[in-house]
């Protein structure tokens, strides 16, 4: 386990003891008002910002170090943390002063109250130390805990200041009494940070106060206890869901841990559940489920293998081919086995057109406009985006198949050993025309961001040979639209995904790409549709 360094143990004890002198001066000034006790608080500013800049400086120093592993880098980043927000109760509790000194009746400062907000958060304080050197998670907690004794205080008092505002004469002194509780009252994000700091620290990842209960509750349902496990981050959704591995302490990683609002966590235990009954084997295991509040979490089985996109970036042909290969038999199996006479509407064009503010909120030179250029006259790109949607509506899905649903390359995990095709985030899994899932699958490989000129040539390649094997099962299904309904989805994909492409460059190729597509649609005759032809390997080659 990582050593916290003496300079920063010690110079948080410093300003522990420092601000528990502090504080004791503001619960005495609120039981007995007097403008030279919060004089004395007010000149102690600096001597807490000096000792909470020795605390940042030893963790940068620390931080810069060559060999540095990663819970020692947690480390020192968390008590930066945990030193800045003990900084915090300083400047909050001088600004509780401020505002109480400019209350002319000073038995509006109700002694019955203050105090005891302020000793909830000294008490928070002191324990401080001894949760950090004893690594210490229930201390902890309680220590976050006093956010929700402070929040009930302060509900009370603002009720009963809102109150006696009514048609009272002394508004100004009772506003000012209220924004003195505010202050004190803020003290609790700033103790729950704090908490939230060590709790990462003894567990391995940052996490947030509410999401360690939901981890602890889900792990003791798993009959696993806390200590016994580190947390290790594998990613965060878009959606704002973190994704964890849950590692025993002998280095095994046992399960994988999702959570996030409660909305999207139980789309995903329903899409995990419809995929157990519709294609047994593809989706993990649920192990736990846990709701709290808005939030939800999902113990998941961890799955042995790389996902598609590990694969393509850095393992050789021979392995790429593998994974091509079963993915090419997964698919086809899914869709011949889910396939419905149920005809789908995809609905590309209004997807597209619902994601368009959010893509030029990031790329703002997007919104084109109509544009003259001598005699020929080019429609902007929502006009365009309007005109495809209807020829997209009048040409549905001869059928339907169960999808994924976010089909990206990251999504989808190939283990050699048992040379299998997996799953994994499930949330928007349904029935409708399989094209959702090739148009995502294909966009997602040119989207990443390598400009290595093999590397490149490698993503058309993949690109090419999925739209082969997407082809031949429409051919094989008399679905004569594929092709102009991938197009719809590919110009779809290409444009909503430049949200996430910060290169400008690489933006602009994939936006024009999706005019282009939306260009030959259009000029497509209506009728001639199962005559449309895609140039895959120019679309995707740059």
């Amino acid at each position: 386990m990582a050593e916290l360094p003496r300079a920063i143990r010690e110079n948080l004890h410093f300003l522990c003891a420092e601000l528990n002198g502090q504080l004791s001066a503001v619960q005495d000034y609120f039981q007995r008002p007097d403008a030279a006790s919060a004089q004395k608080v007010m000149l102690r500013a600096g001597y807490a910002d000096n000792l909470r800049t020795r605390v940042h400086s030893a963790s940068q120093k620390g931080l810069g170090a060559r060999k540095l592993g990663p819970s020692q880098r947690l480390l020192l980043q968390n008590m930066d943390m945990v030193a800045r927000n003990l900084e915090l109760l300083s400047r909050l509790a001088r600004r509780s002063l401020f505002h109480a000194e400019q209350v002319r009746r000073k038995s509006l400062l109700r002694p019955e109250a203050y105090p005891k907000m302020i000793k909830r958060v000294r008490g928070g304080v002191s324990d401080v130390p001894d949760a950090i050197d004893a690594r210490d998670s229930r201390q902890a907690i309680a220590i976050g805990q006093i956010k929700t004794r402070l929040d009930d205080h302060y509900d009370q008092m603002f009720r009963t200041y809102t109150r006696d505002m009514r048609g009272s004469k002394h508004t100004e002194d009772l506003s000012n009494s209220l924004l003195a509780a505010n202050e004190i009252h803020r003290m609790g994000d700033a103790l729950q940070a704090v908490s939230e700091a060590i709790l990462s620290v003894n567990i391995g990842q940052s996490v947030q106060f509410e999401r360690y209960f939901t981890l602890r509750s889900i792990l003791s349902g798993n009959d696993a206890r806390e200590e016994a496990v580190e947390l290790e981050p594998l990613a965060e959704t878009r959606s704002g869901s973190a994704i964890s591995s849950v590692r025993s302490r002998d280095g095994d990683v046992d399960a994988v841990f999702k959570d996030g609002a409660l909305s999207k966590v139980r789309e995903e235990r329903a899409g995990v559940k419809s995929w157990h009954s519709i294609y047994p084997g593809l989706a993990p295991r649920i192990l736990s489920y846990e709701k709290r509040g808005q939030s939800a979490a999902l113990l998941i089985e961890h799955l042995s293998g790389q996902t598609f996109e590990q694969i393509l970036l850095g393992e050789s042909e021979t392995r790429l081919a593998e994974a091509q290969k079963a993915l090419a038999k997964t698919l086809r199996d899914i869709w011949k086995s889910t396939r419905t006479d149920e005809p789908a509407e995809m609905a590309s064009m209004r997807q597209l057109a619902g994601r368009l503010h959010d893509v030029r909120r990031v790329h703002p030179d997007f919104a084109t406009h109509p544009v003259r250029l001598g005699g020929l006259s080019l429609p902007g790109f929502d006009a365009l985006v309007r005109q495809a949607a209807a020829r997209e509506k009048a040409l549905p899905a001869p059928f339907s198949v169960y999808i994924h649903g976010d089909f990206n390359i990251d999504n989808v995990i190939y283990d050699p050993a048992e040379q299998r095709i997996r799953f994994i985030d499930l949330h928007r899994s349904r029935y409708t025309d399989y094209v959702q899932d090739v148009s995502v699958f294909m966009v997602s490989n040119y989207r990443l961001q390598i400009q290595d000129g093999p590397v490149r040539d490698r993503i058309t390649r993949v690109a090419e040979d999925f739209h082969a094997i997407a082809a031949r099962f429409a051919r094989s299904q008399k679905d004569t639209s594929f092709e102009f309904r991938l197009a719809l989805g590919l110009a779809r994909s290409f444009v909503t995904s430049t949200r996430f492409i910060y290169d400008k460059a690489h933006a602009r190729r994939m936006f024009l790409r999706g005019r282009f597509l939306l260009e030959r649609v259009l000029s497509c005759p209506e009728g001639k549709e199962n005559r449309f032809k895609l140039p895959i390997r120019e679309l995707f080659s740059d």
